[in-house]
């Protein structure tokens, strides 16, 4: 059974108090909980501070470019679908500079879990307005507030048909570490879209904000896709936190013939790396 220690890497660089803290630690005991081994696992970023999170792990980890973490994770999964892979994004790495790879993402219903650090602020680049900001939120960069609507990801998940859509709050660990346990088990694309205060440069959407307005989904049917869109598009004084919507599409690796004869980082028909080395010569 692996421990916490398993899965320890180097000491977090985060602000103190940051919401990636909780994250991380939930991560972590959702892994545990799965009893996967940290070889089982790879954790995909981008970059922001949220996808400094590999770093604080000790698993198979790929750091890449902002706003590419699906497509990497995609070809990881499709390489070696035995692979449990985790993309790990934030708001503005993913909704922003990823939003094309998101919509296609969902559309192929690749089987890998999305954790989004949804701040509602680009935290690395130092505090402007992200696509998940809400209207009027003063920034350095927006001194007289946003004057765009904020970018609803999980009303747009819904509407994509997303096979698993959820969301998080990093003040509630245990809900959140129960969320990522679902998500990793669904067969098939999971968001989990996961309500981060970023206490440097987020002056409004506090912890204490979000104690005041996130409540528990309970009596609510995942698979009614109707009243998923009501969830979704519940915000402001009443913000729920759970599966919004869910639904059994099949998953991409299912529906390649190529994926169905085995692993392709196995595949049987490769020549041995005796004979492509003897070649060289």
């Amino acid at each position: 059974m692996p421990s916490m220690d398993d899965y320890r890497g180097q000491e977090p660089a985060w602000c103190p108090g940051c919401g990636n803290f909780q994250i991380l630690t939930a991560v972590k005991q959702a892994l545990i909980e799965l009893g996967l081994m940290p070889h089982q696992v790879l954790l995909v970023s981008g970059i922001g501070q949220s996808s400094k999170l590999p770093h604080y792990m000790r698993c198979n980890t790929f750091n890449g470019l902002h706003g590419r973490t699906l497509p990497v994770a995609t070809g990881a999964k499709l390489a070696n679908h035995e692979l449990v892979v985790i993309a790990v994004a934030g708001d503005g790495d993913c909704y922003g500079e990823g939003g094309n790879h998101l919509i296609h993402t969902i559309r192929r219903n690749i089987d890998i879990t999305l954790l989004v650090h949804n701040n509602q602020i680009y935290g690395l680049t130092k505090g402007q307005a992200s696509p998940t900001s809400d209207a009027g939120m003063v920034t350095k960069l927006q001194p007289h507030g946003v004057v765009l609507s904020p970018f609803n990801p999980i009303a747009f998940a819904v509407s994509m048909d997303a096979g698993f859509v959820a969301r998080g709050f990093s003040g509630d660990i245990p809900h959140l570490t129960e969320m990522i346990k679902e998500g990793i088990g669904h067969r098939g694309f999971s968001m989990i879209d996961i309500l981060q205060p970023c206490v440097t440069f987020n002056k409004l959407n506090t912890y204490a904000w979000y104690r005041e307005r996130v409540y528990r989904l309970s009596d609510h049917d995942p698979y009614d896709r109707r009243l998923a869109f009501e969830r979704a598009l519940e915000w402001g004084e009443r913000i729920p936190i759970g599966v919004i919507y869910r639904n059994h599409r099949p998953a991409f690796e299912g529906l390649v013939p190529a994926l169905k004869k085995g692993l392709l980082v196995e595949d049987a028909g490769r020549p041995p790396i005796d004979t492509l080395l003897n070649q060289l010569y």
